[in-house]
């Protein structure tokens, strides 16, 4: 295999963790555009499958994997609005609010990134987040330094499954495709890597668990458990995998 130089993340349930961030986070944002009409609100609920007594949407959700976009047109109906950019926009701003509010990382994603980092990998993330919520919760969680590249669905590449943002961050660093490797929880994530010619890598981190590997396996080249397991992984791949550095490895 030729060496990884660089590494693109997914960010919801490869970086952090879906349940405990989106699930309160979709709540407060539902009871806020419902304005205390709990029959607006136990639409919103319906439509996006959310179990309240949970706190969860459930792992068939749209929001899931899907942007504000795909699924703004179902919160419009609830709602009775007309649904676009204005609403989409203003469901956005609330869940980058809300998101931050209840941000719950996968073990220290800084700490591991920047052991990738230490390495020489070029480093982005790619999510069917809006970009503006993606860069604040990097920035929250230590990682703008580490990810220059972050692009959301609506940063102009299109969104996954779609291989627009993969492609673009490949191109960003000037690598052929197999150089590159794409880190995801979801089918969304290794189908794009996969139609854009990265290494599709799965972590089982996401809504499923473990239980997901059965429906990632047959699009990844690889699984592994979580983001910790990278480092090893890179080492398996042989004399061409990009080194830990000195200081890294704590010499």
């Amino acid at each position: 295999m030729t060496s990884i130089r660089a590494i693109l993340f997914d960010k919801d349930g490869t970086l952090i963790d879906f349940d405990r961030t989106w699930g309160p986070a979709g709540y407060e944002v539902m009871r806020t555009l419902s304005r205390g009409d709990r029959m607006l609100l136990e639409r919103l609920m319906s439509v996006s499958e959310y179990v309240e007594e949970e706190r969860r949407f459930l792992p068939s959700s749209p929001l899931v994997g899907g942007s504000s976009a795909e699924y703004g047109p179902l919160w419009a109906e609830a709602l009775g609005r007309e649904p676009g950019p204005a609403l989409y926009g203003e469901m956005d701003d609330l869940f980058r609010h809300w998101g931050l509010a209840t941000l719950a990382p996968i073990f220290d994603p800084a700490a591991i990134l920047g052991g990738l980092s230490a390495r020489g990998l070029h480093l982005g993330i790619a999510t069917n987040d809006a970009e503006a919520s993606a860069r604040a919760q990097a920035e929250a969680l230590g990682l703008s330094g580490l990810c220059p590249f972050i692009a959301g669905y609506d940063s102009g590449f299109g969104s996954k499954p779609d291989p627009g943002m993969v492609t673009a961050f490949v191109r960003h660093h000037g690598l052929a495709p197999d150089e590159v490797a794409m880190i995801g929880d979801s089918v969304h994530d290794l189908a794009a890597a996969r139609a854009a010619g990265v290494v599709a890598v799965g972590v089982l981190t996401g809504p499923l668990g473990h239980a997901a590997r059965a429906a990632i396996e047959p699009y990844a080249d690889h699984v592994v458990d979580t983001i910790a397991d990278l480092p090893d992984w890179l080492d398996t791949l042989g004399p061409g995998a990009p080194a830990m550095s000195g200081l890294a490895a704590g010499q």
